[in-house]
């Protein structure tokens, strides 16, 4: 794994914890990141449709669900992100709700790479 040189104090990813819960068994790992895959979108698309509603109740289950997801996956920034996102919709913070939507939308847009370099690397 490379380190990382950004200013986050946790990666985007932490495949090392991931092949340890899966016993690193690569062909589960591929086959969860393959469902992951499907998903996530499916779920984020929701997400998005429950904050432009103000939908307080529905964003914070979702954002619960996506935290959840990504935890299992080593998302550690990501589902950290969703987790501020589920905070916040839970406390009724509709002002915030945006910000936090797209905090989110930031962390995925740097994880989901690296799921998709590892994913390339591994069917080789």
């Amino acid at each position: 794994m490379k380190k990382n040189e950004d200013s986050h104090s946790d990666p985007a990813w932490n495949l090392a914890e991931l092949l340890e819960r899966v016993d690193n068994d690569q062909e589960l790992l591929r086959d969860l990141l393959n469902i992951f895959k499907e998903d996530f979108p499916l779920t984020m698309r929701s997400l998005e449709s429950a904050v432009a509603a103000e939908d307080l109740k529905e964003a914070a289950r979702l954002a619960h669900t996506l935290k959840g997801m990504l935890s299992s996956l080593g998302g550690v920034r990501t589902a950290a992100a969703a987790a501020r996102l589920e905070v916040i919709a839970s406390a009724g913070e509709t002002a915030s709700l945006k910000g936090a939507l797209q905090a989110l939308k930031c962390e995925a847009a740097s994880l989901l790479p690296e799921l998709e370099a590892y994913m390339a690397e591994v069917r080789h």
